[in-house]
């Protein structure tokens, strides 16, 4: 059913990628007179007045072992967002096409889709944040070119069901992203394996969350090998800088410390949900297979405002589809969560009392 050249943009198609200096030469050199860089060196210090390489090759080898996929499966991008941004382009015609969600759900998503001119349709999860597979299924035209799953899905933090997303991808000739983001915190199985039998699937990964590198800004996507040559025929030639890609390598070597902090987080993320739980003002606190909770609570906006004037950031998802009167926790350090769980009982001691009601409710 799934025929890449009947999807593929046509201009996308015949489109004759830029040329860099650095993607032509390929070998070793000790003179570099091709790129017009400046030879004197850079402020910055040493090895940055050069360009970076265009294809990160060494980096898409490290991967690709840890992986068990080829480098030819793997594009690194500026974050996953950039992987995103390129799939509209290669498959979607402005204006014409329309993609596929399931809110909640991330909202790069729509945003990207809005930048591209591309429809969005809507198929909301299920009460229990599962997938509708009916739904998305029966929603499906002949302009829907690309369905995106998050899973664990953000800002619900559950996992998608493997079957439902693969039942997808089987009965539909589009693509279908699956965004795991959040896979490190789970012992769900990663559907990268699946490109090789399904190749209409793409699946992206970042180093943002479990890795601790989002302000380098490198994620991933894992695809068939047609998929990836498209993207990295429209990608930017040098997308990803030498800075970021020597320090994912040199944070490549970490694994075990890695593995600390993602069994910390699982185990802090316990905790949290037990001791918010027990709180008044929660009502709620949703299961998460993420680094955050999805919690419930009597009064979001208020609680938000109010954890704002103790120094704590959240995240209101109130306004979220499925997500009324919800915020979004992250899993911090233990003495952070302390203060957080801290500065909550204090909230709801104060709105037992009224001592902080007015504040609550926006001065009324």
């Amino acid at each position: 059913m799934f025929d890449l050249n009947q999807i593929v943009r046509p201009n996308i198609a015949r489109l004759k990628p830029y040329s860099s200096a650095r993607s032509e030469f390929e070998g070793e050199a000790e003179i570099f007179l091709d790129a017009n860089e400046n030879a004197f060196g850079s402020p910055a210090g040493p090895g940055y007045n050069r360009y970076p390489d265009p294809l990160q090759r060494e980096l898409k080898e490290r991967i690709a072992a840890m992986r068990d996929v080829r480098p030819e499966n793997i594009f690194i991008g500026n974050g996953s967002d950039e992987a995103i941004d390129l799939l509209f382009r290669i498959f979607c015609e402005p204006g014409r096409d329309e993609c596929l969600i399931c809110p909640p759900t991330y909202g790069m998503y729509r945003v990207s889709a809005d930048i591209n001119d591309v429809a969005v349709k809507e198929v909301p999860l299920r009460k229990d944040y599962s997938l509708d597979a009916e739904g998305v299924l029966g929603s499906l035209s002949e302009q829907t070119k690309i369905v995106f799953v998050c899973s664990p899905n953000n800002p619900t933090g559950n996992v998608m069901d493997r079957e439902v997303i693969m039942r997808i991808a089987q009965n539909f000739g589009g693509i279908v992203v699956v965004d795991e983001a959040y896979a490190e915190f789970t012992n769900a199985q990663s559907l990268v394996p699946s490109i090789a039998s399904h190749p209409n699937i793409v699946v992206l990964r970042t180093f943002s969350k479990a890795w601790g590198m989002a302000g380098l800004r490198v994620g991933m996507a894992f695809a068939d090998d047609a998929i990836i040559e498209l993207v990295n025929r429209v990608k930017p030639p040098y997308n990803v800088s030498g800075i970021a890609q020597r320090a994912v390598l040199e944070a490549l070597r970490s694994n075990e410390q890695v593995d600390q902090w993602v069994e910390q987080a699982i185990s802090e993320r316990e905790r949290l949900s037990e001791e918010l739980s027990r709180l008044s003002v929660v009502e709620r606190v949703f299961p998460s297979d993420a680094n955050f909770l999805l919690v419930k609570t009597s009064d979001a906006a208020g609680i938000y405002k109010e954890l704002i004037r103790t120094g704590i950031v959240v995240r209101d998802r109130s306004r979220v589809l499925l997500c009324k009167g919800c915020l979004r926790i992250t899993v911090g350090t233990p003495e952070e969560n302390d203060r957080l769980l801290e500065s909550l009982r204090s909230i709801g001691t104060g709105m037992s009392t009224g001592e902080v009601l007015p504040i609550l409710l926006g001065g009324i």
